[in-house]
């Protein structure tokens, strides 16, 4: 038998960034896509965010690649939202995300990270938070593409 565990703090934003999960009802999209992670055998441990973008901090099982999460996330929840009358304005997923991994020890900094997301954004802008998320994990940031859908 083997032994994995891989945590991934995943952030994504919607198409243009605009603002389209109405916060009044996060929860339900929340809650759906607790339950496309939990079809995928994979443990969630916090999903939240903004109107913009949204945050999860999941474990993977190993037969489970990152693209092919996010992939299943984005589509099917694109799909529920668009059907959703709760929220009429959201347009899609932009094309990118973010996918960070980290060790067991950073579980609780991470959760209470997404946990204070509503508190964090009246003094960071998501491009600051997104950059600096970037920037501290290696990631070389191509300005021609940094935050755009139309490439």
């Amino acid at each position: 038998m083997s032994y994995t565990t891989t945590y991934y703090h995943i952030i994504f934003r919607t198409y243009h960034s605009e603002k389209t999960i109405p916060i009044e009802h996060e929860r339900e999209l929340y809650a759906y896509i607790y339950g496309i992670a939990k079809n995928l055998r994979c443990q969630t441990y916090r999903i939240g965010g903004m109107p913009d973008h949204i945050h999860l901090f999941v474990s993977l099982p190993p037969t489970l690649s990152l693209s092919a999460f996010m992939q299943r996330i984005k589509t099917s929840s694109s799909k529920w939202l668009k059907a959703n009358t709760n929220f009429p304005d959201f347009r899609g997923w932009g094309h990118e995300y973010a996918g960070f991994s980290y060790g067991f020890k950073d579980k609780n900094m991470i959760v209470n990270y997404i946990l204070r997301q509503k508190e964090h954004h009246k003094r960071t802008s998501f491009a600051e938070e997104y950059r600096n998320f970037l920037e501290e994990n290696g990631v070389d940031i191509d300005e021609r593409y940094f935050l755009r859908d139309d490439k």
